[in-house]
């Protein structure tokens, strides 16, 4: 493999790593299990060009005499491509732990996004452009199916090797997620979207809006929401915890027939009372489950309470919680995936 081979084979393949990670959360029924595989064996392709690449230059980072104004910042994306690797590589074996407050996954996550921009400002400033012996010839192919090859092998020997060895990464889900507290109702982990941490929503008071492109406007109570309509589902939350429950409260298609949706509703918008949402194509919103208990007993306010949506086979941060809205829509709404963010910075998602 030619240096400039290696550089470009580096660059492209922590390009695809960054967009299968992000792609993992938004990845959560099992047909999507390819995407999460893919993930992983890039990462090891990732390590077998990266160790190619430190054979050439070795001898440069290990002699004073050589080192120019490139060599910081070169020693500086090597640790940070390590601790990317490295952190990922952990997790998957089974430490699933914590630091400042973050998942080990989670620190993979931010350690990916720093080293993603890292490679792209580089290739933006400095990198030189492939030649036709860099892609073309017979050698640079055997090396790429080579490494490819010895990447989908570690990724179909590696779940093997660690139930052999007794590794805790064997009982993960295919999303990476280490099972907790499943059918303890709310006894299992509490976690929010970024930084959510608003009031306690009094059930004496609380009204849940029905509206939008319907025919009647609703207003209903928290009592009036438990129908006794339930559902075992898992939620798989992007920190690396999943945790299955049986919940219970109204299906989001009952509320929508008593509303009655107008012909142009095409999409249905859940709100919550920070301000955070989430939209669904109307077809697939009629099956979810607007939930007050998980178990025997009624939410606790950490998981929603009054209600919060149960999304079988999607990510954790698509699961709204406190949820004070319900709004069909004829449009998509494209402003939701920006709303995780501010949420955490409006009155009602600091507690005011």
């Amino acid at each position: 493999m030619t240096p400039r081979g290696s550089d470009w084979s580096l660059a492209l393949l922590v390009g695809l790593g960054l967009a299968t990670g992000l792609s993992t959360w938004f990845a959560g029924s099992g047909q999507s299990a390819w995407v999460f595989a893919a993930h992983a064996a890039l990462g090891t392709a990732l390590a077998l060009v990266l160790v190619w690449k430190l054979r050439r230059v070795w001898a440069r980072i290990v002699t004073p005499a050589r080192w120019d104004g490139r060599t910081g910042a070169g020693l500086g994306a090597l640790l940070l491509v390590a601790a990317a690797l490295g952190s990922g590589w952990a997790w998957s074996t089974g430490a699933n732990v914590a630091a400042g407050g973050m998942s080990l996954l989670v620190w993979h996550g931010v350690l990916g996004l720093a080293l993603g921009g890292l490679v792209l400002g580089h290739a933006l400033v400095r990198a030189r452009p492939l030649r036709a012996a860099d892609v073309r010839s017979r050698r640079q192919f055997l090396a790429a199916a080579g490494v490819g090859a010895a990447a989908v092998a570690a990724w179909a020997l590696q779940g093997s090797a660690q139930r052999a060895l007794g590794f805790a990464g064997a009982r993960r889900r295919f999303t990476g997620s280490y099972a907790t507290g499943s059918f303890a109702g709310n006894d299992f982990q509490v976690t929010s979207w970024v930084a959510d941490a608003p009031r306690r929503l009094d059930p004496a008071t609380y009204r849940l809006a029905v509206g939008g492109e319907v025919h009647r406007a609703l207003a209903l109570t928290a009592a009036q929401l438990d129908r006794g309509d339930e559902l075992v589902a898992t939620l798989d939350c992007t920190g690396g915890f999943a945790s299955t429950q049986h919940w219970r409260g109204v299906r989001l298609g009952a509320l929508l027939d008593e509303a009655g949706v107008t012909r142009a509703g095409a999409h249905v918008r859940v709100v919550s009372h920070t301000g955070y949402r989430w939209s669904f194509a109307l077809a697939d919103a009629r099956d979810l489950l607007l939930a007050t208990h998980a178990g025997d007993g009624p939410l606790s306010h950490g998981h929603g309470a009054p209600a919060r949506l149960v999304v079988p086979g999607h990510r954790g941060f698509q699961w709204v919680k406190w949820v004070t809205r319900v709004e069909v829509h004829a449009e998509a709404d494209l402003g939701a995936a920006a709303s995780t963010v501010w949420s955490s910075l409006t009155p009602e998602g600091r507690g005011r």
